[in-house]
C-alpha cells in the first residue's frame, strides 16, 4: 500500500481571491514504513504573499524569485502522487489549492482526485479525539513526537510530522502483527512459534507421608470449625493421588 502525506504552503486563505502556491512538500509511506523517498518544490506565485501568511509560513518573495511556477513541475509532481493514498491534514484547504493550480493549467489536466484517492487526516482526528483541539501541534504533542523545530510552517516538515502523527494515530492490532512486507511480524512468529512447540511431559511431584497426614490434619481442622463444611473432604471433591509421575 503505497501513501503519499502532502502539505502546501500557500500566500493567503482563499484560491477565489487568487491566492496560489508557494510550497508543496510530500513524504512517501509504503505498507505503513516511511521510505524516505520524498518531493518538495518551492513555486513562484505571479502575486504578492498576503502579510498574514508570511508571518505563518515566513516565505518571501525574494527567496522564490528564482523558483518554478507550478506549470512548470505539474509532471513531477503528479507523478510523485499518482495512485497513491494522499493523506492530507484538512484536507479541502490543500485540494482546494491544488485543484485551481491544475484549473488554471487547462481543462484536460483534470481534478488532483483523478490522481489519487485523499484521506483527510483531520477527520480521523477528530473520530480519535471527539471535543478536543486537533491541530497539527496538538497532535504532535498528544503522541509524543518532537516538533520541536516547527518554529515556523513548512510544507516538507509538517508532511514528514504529519507522516509520524498519521502512523501513531492509525497504529493498532493489524499493525502490531504487521512486518515490513505485510506479514507476521518477527515477536509475532517467535509467540506463535513457542505456543505451537511440543513441551516435554510435566512431571507431578507426590506428598511424601509427612505432607499426606499434615494435609490431612487441617482437612479435620476445617472440617471441625465450619461445622462439616469442609468441601475437600466431600466424596468425589478431591482426587486420590496416583503412582503416575507424567502427564
Amino acid at each position: 500500500m503505497r501513501q503519499v502525506v502532502l502539505d502546501t504552503e500557500t500566500t493567503g486563505l482563499e484560491p477565489a481571491e487568487g491566492h496560489r502556491i508557494i510550497e508543496i512538500g510530500c513524504v512517501e509511506i509504503i505498507n505503513r514504513r516511511l521510505t524516505g523517498r520524498h518531493y518538495h518544490q518551492y513555486l513562484w506565485p505571479d502575486r504578492e504573499i498576503d502579510p498574514g501568511a508570511l508571518e505563518v509560513h515566513g516565505i518571501t518573495m525574494e527567496f522564490l524569485k528564482e523558483s518554478p511556477r507550478f506549470g512548470d513541475v505539474v509532471g513531477e509532481f503528479l507523478a510523485f502522487i499518482r495512485e497513491a493514498e494522499l493523506i492530507i491534514h484538512n484536507a479541502p484547504f490543500d485540494t482546494g489549492f491544488l485543484n485551481h493550480e491544475l484549473r488554471r493549467l487547462g481543462p484536460g489536466i483534470g481534478e488532483i482526485e483523478k490522481y489519487c484517492t485523499v484521506i483527510d487526516s483531520l477527520v480521523l482526528a477528530r473520530e480519535r479525539h471527539p471535543g478536543q483541539k486537533n491541530s497539527l501541534d496538538i497532535l504532535c504533542k498528544r503522541y509524543q513526537i518532537d516538533n520541536s523545530g516547527r518554529n515556523l510552517h513548512g510544507a516538507l516538515l509538517d508532511a514528514r510530522l504529519l507522516a509520524e502523527v498519521y502512523l501513531s494515530m492509525t497504529s493498532g492490532q493489524a499493525d502490531l502483527l504487521c512486518g515490513e512486507n505485510g506479514g507476521a511480524s518477527q515477536s509475532h512468529r517467535r509467540r506463535r512459534k513457542s505456543s505451537s512447540t511440543t513441551r516435554s511431559p510435566l512431571r507431578i511431584i507426590l506428598p511424601n507421608e509427612e505432607e499426606l497426614s499434615e494435609h490431612q490434619r487441617r482437612l479435620a481442622a476445617i472440617e471441625k470449625s465450619s461445622g462439616g463444611g469442609c468441601l475437600w473432604l466431600v466424596s468425589g471433591a478431591c482426587p486420590a493421588f496416583t503412582d503416575a509421575d507424567q502427564v
